[in-house]
């Protein structure tokens, strides 16, 4: 099974498949590189106070926020007064642990959309309300814009950049998949679907493709790339159980025949 996920993030994931039996190979199409110029960030930091939302989409975004405040040295009680949105509970424990905070809106559904439906649910007068969205550069702008359809001002502050994987491993794990070594490709954003095209292209070969939720799902559609399995759960458990699953049907289905 081929990782897709930032070195720094794939972990628990990678120590889930491999307590199942899976052999995991690691292959970051992402990889998280600080901002040339943070002053912008640290900047968004020292005006805290005069925003009513600090939103979260990412651990990444969350880690980057931390190390600007101490840079800084702002101090947590700086960001007490604000209310804070997380896109996932990876992304609330980061928060928890990172910065001391709790976030009080966490979607049902981990994607953009249904954040921006929380926050505003949240949010008796969205009009005029500011919200801060440390993230990377290279983010998607639906979130901003719905809200900023309701009214909100919205301050994106680039956090970090994704730059996409090594030429050398791209090639290698080309071979792999033309050669039909590899049973399945897992993708846990929308991002990982982005670098894994513009390293390796969009033929998967005979592997078979896994998304953590309909978003991601989506983005490999959109770029050529079938989808097999998407997690009921957008989480890494869920990616993981329904991965297992997928496992069982298949060899259900090559028993039964």
């Amino acid at each position: 099974m081929v990782v897709t996920r930032p070195r720094s993030r794939a972990g628990s994931f990678e120590s889930l498949l491999g307590s199942l039996g899976a052999r995991v190979l690691p292959f970051p199409t992402i990889r998280i590189r600080p901002l040339e110029d943070p002053t912008p960030l640290r900047d968004a930091l020292r005006r805290a106070a005069a925003y009513d939302w600090l939103v979260f989409t990412s651990v990444h975004g969350v880690e980057a926020f931390r190390r600007a405040r101490d840079e800084v040295g702002s101090s947590a009680d700086a960001l007490r007064d604000l209310r804070v949105a997380a896109i996932g509970p990876a992304t609330a424990d980061a928060v928890r642990t990172e910065l001391g905070l709790e976030a009080s809106v966490l979607p049902e559904e981990y994607r953009a959309e249904r954040l921006a439906e929380a926050i505003l649910a949240a949010e008796p007068r969205p009009s005029g309300c500011r919200v801060l969205l440390p993230r990377a550069a290279e983010a998607r702008e639906v979130l901003p814009r719905l809200l900023e359809a309701a009214g909100a001002s919205v301050d994106e502050v680039a956090a970090y950049h994704t730059t996409f994987a090594d030429a050398a491993e791209a090639a290698a794990l080309r071979t792999r998949l033309d050669a039909g070594e590899i049973d399945w490709l897992t993708f846990t954003a929308s991002s990982t679907v982005h670098g894994f095209v513009t390293a390796v292209g969009a033929d998967a070969g005979p592997a078979r493709v896994a998304a953590i939720g309909p978003i991601t799902a989506g983005t490999a559609r959109e770029l050529g790339l079938p989808v097999h399995v998407v997690a009921r759960e957008f989480t890494i458990p869920g990616l993981v159980e329904a991965l297992v699953e997928a496992e069982k049907a298949s060899q259900a289905g090559g028993t039964d025949g």
